[in-house]
């Protein structure tokens, strides 16, 4: 139970809110949220997973320059902060933002922390953090640059990540607060060892012979009432469920690393088969329904006068956005109820994904005098719907004969390991995510 809030105050760029009628801050803006999730993404995976305390990381930005970054910034002040209280964390971990930038004329060259003017221009927009030997996330967006390029910028960063590690480590020792204990429940362990014996070997067999997703979670459920049934009495049903979530991720993590298999028996390099149209509806300027295996995306392209751009208003200023993509995620997607409304932090998240991806592809105002809007409506997800929702952007767009540099396309990757034996996936479905 992990909050990150990133709180930005107009105060800190010396505005005042444009509105006549409220000036006081109101929710957070998107890039007040993806700042909190890239923070968020930064510091979760260093909570040790028996840790069940709710923690809330709170950065409010007081002052911005305009020109150093304040989110990279905060992901420091986040990892100090940790490292100094007594919450478990097992930091610390620095951030630094990568960019390539030009001398007196020359060659671009890889920079350590380049300037807001300098970021503009750069070929190469990369934030990485991680330990001294780890990388713990990496995010960017580049100019079609070369894979090695990129391999260097990230060595580059995890280099220069070392001075602001040992500065937070010598803070920390400074504070002088010990970390508390995790206290690992032994009817917790008793239930796992209990669970493992009785469900791990038909969820492999489960997840090895089960190609769809409403047939695994078919199949899961039942399996799952069987437990209930056999250990009634004995365990909580809350904590057996979680157990079995857990046991879930043994039992695919265990097919993957030990037998080599995937769940729905694709090489590790596979993609699952796509479909694909455009032109599917009448009335938008360009449309296009992307289907990798069960995850299917419709994204639109709507066209309109360079006067509707978006007007976006923080601490830095007012800027505005011709081009934007807007990621939606609807519950029926999943074969699920819930709430439809405003978006959540992770549509927000999703639409950025996908409208970075093709942001370098955008024609220039010059060449292209339109505001562009992208959506993307998500009508079934069996994972990677926002590399779906990149692969139908792209085909949108020229659909709407919107000249782009390149097509862009994307795929979800990942990687699972033993410490020993490494598995890297291609095209991840949602078991595996």
């Amino acid at each position: 139970p992990l909050t990150v809030d990133y709180v930005e105050r107009l105060y800190a760029g010396g505005i005042i809110k444009g509105s006549r009628f409220v000036k006081r801050e109101g929710r957070p803006s998107d890039e007040a949220i993806l700042n909190g999730r890239l923070i968020d993404r930064s510091i979760r995976p260093l909570f040790p997973k028996e840790f069940g305390d709710e923690v809330q990381v709170v950065l409010t930005v007081l002052s911005v320059d305009k020109e150093n970054d304040p989110a990279v910034l905060g992901l420091i002040g986040a990892s100090a902060a940790l490292a100094g209280s007594d919450i478990p964390w097992e930091g610390p971990i620095g951030a630094v933002r990568v960019g390539k930038v030009a001398k007196d004329g020359g060659a671009p060259e890889l920079k350590l922390n380049p300037l807001a003017a300098e970021t503009a221009v750069s070929d190469l927009d990369l934030i990485v953090s991680g330990k001294e030997d780890e990388i713990v996330m990496v995010e960017g967006g580049a100019s079609e640059i070369p894979e090695e390029d990129i391999l260097k910028a990230i060595e580059f960063a995890q280099k220069s990540l070392s001075p602001i590690i040992g500065l937070i480590t010598d803070l920390a020792k400074e504070i002088g607060i010990a970390k508390k204990e995790v206290a690992v429940d032994p009817q917790v362990k008793h239930m796992m060892e209990d669970l493992r014996g009785f469900a791990l070997a038909p969820l492999k067999e489960i997840t090895e012979k089960t190609n769809s997703k409403e047939e695994f979670s078919e199949k899961q459920t039942e399996l799952i009432e069987k437990v209930f049934k056999k250990f009634e009495g004995t365990y909580q049903k809350m904590a057996m469920g979680t157990g079995m979530s857990d046991l879930t991720k043994e039992a695919v993590r265990e097919l993957m690393i030990k037998d080599g298999k995937r769940t729905d028996g694709r090489k590790f390099d596979e993609v699952r088969p796509l479909h694909i149209r455009v032109g599917v509806l009448p009335r938008t300027h360009g449309s296009a329904l992307f289907q990798r295996g069960e995850t299917q995306v419709l994204t639109t392209a709507t066209l309109g006068s360079t006067s509707l751009e978006q007007i976006l208003e923080g601490p830095a200023g007012e800027t505005t956005k011709r081009y934007m993509h807007h990621y939606y995620f609807p519950p029926f997607s999943t074969g699920e109820v819930g709430r439809i409304g405003t978006p959540g932090r992770r549509e927000i998240g999703h639409s950025a994904l996908a409208e970075k991806a093709l942001d370098r592809m955008i024609p220039s105002v010059e060449e292209f005098p339109y505001a562009i809007r992208l959506v993307s409506e998500v009508l079934s997800s069996n994972g990677s719907t926002s590399m779906a929702s990149t692969c139908g952007s792209t085909l949108a767009l020229m659909d709407a004969g919107v000249p782009i540099k390149s097509p862009v396309s994307g795929v979800a990757m990942g990687l699972v390991t033993d410490g020993k034996v490494f598995r890297v996936i291609t095209d991840i479905a949602g078991v595996e995510d």
